[in-house]
């Protein structure tokens, strides 16, 4: 009865180490308040930062939720709710059996630079665990890419603390 009761202990530390961290990422909303907002640039910009994002939690080993985006929709009560109501947001993850939810937004202020935003909000209590900020110069995409590499190292440290960006592209000098 001993060595079964061992070796069931044993058997559920090793479910729980192997265990994945999951989180459910939800659609990046747009925040422009330059005096040409939501270009068809910043609008596919800010469509592409959820898949980069995921991307890059995936690659730390997180498992990634899907959230459909009908039910995102008919939580969100308008602009910045889900954003500013991490009860809401979490209620999201919860229905998705995910154990955090990142809810993101891309303010964007001037043409020169804009902010790569996030929430992370553990489910089970609806806490806000990470208010992530990371500044990007201009629209380019490898400089968005930089940015959302910054998200990730922000959320990994917070939980699982496995991600590794990668490294920096050296391009030859002419």
């Amino acid at each position: 009865m001993k060595t079964y009761c061992f070796l069931l202990l044993i058997a559920l530390s090793v479910t729980q180490v192997n265990a994945e961290t999951s989180i459910a990422i939800l659609d990046f909303e747009l925040n422009d308040l330059t005096l040409m907002p939501r270009t068809t640039t910043e609008i596919n910009r800010t469509a592409s930062l959820k898949p980069l994002l995921e991307k890059e939690l995936k690659s730390a080993g997180y498992k990634i939720i899907s959230i459909d985006l009908a039910i995102q929709h008919g939580a969100n009560s308008g602009f910045g709710y889900l954003f500013d109501h991490d009860d809401i947001a979490a209620e999201l993850g919860r229905s998705a059996n995910a154990d955090y939810v990142l809810v993101g937004r891309l303010h964007k202020p001037s043409f020169l630079f804009a902010y790569i935003m996030g929430h992370l909000i553990r489910v089970k209590d609806g806490q806000l665990i990470g208010n992530y900020i990371s500044e990007t110069k201009g629209g380019d995409e490898k400089l968005t890419l930089k940015g959302i590499e910054s998200i990730a190292v922000k959320v990994d440290k917070d939980l699982d603390n496995h991600y590794i960006p990668p490294p920096p592209k050296h391009t030859p000098l002419h």
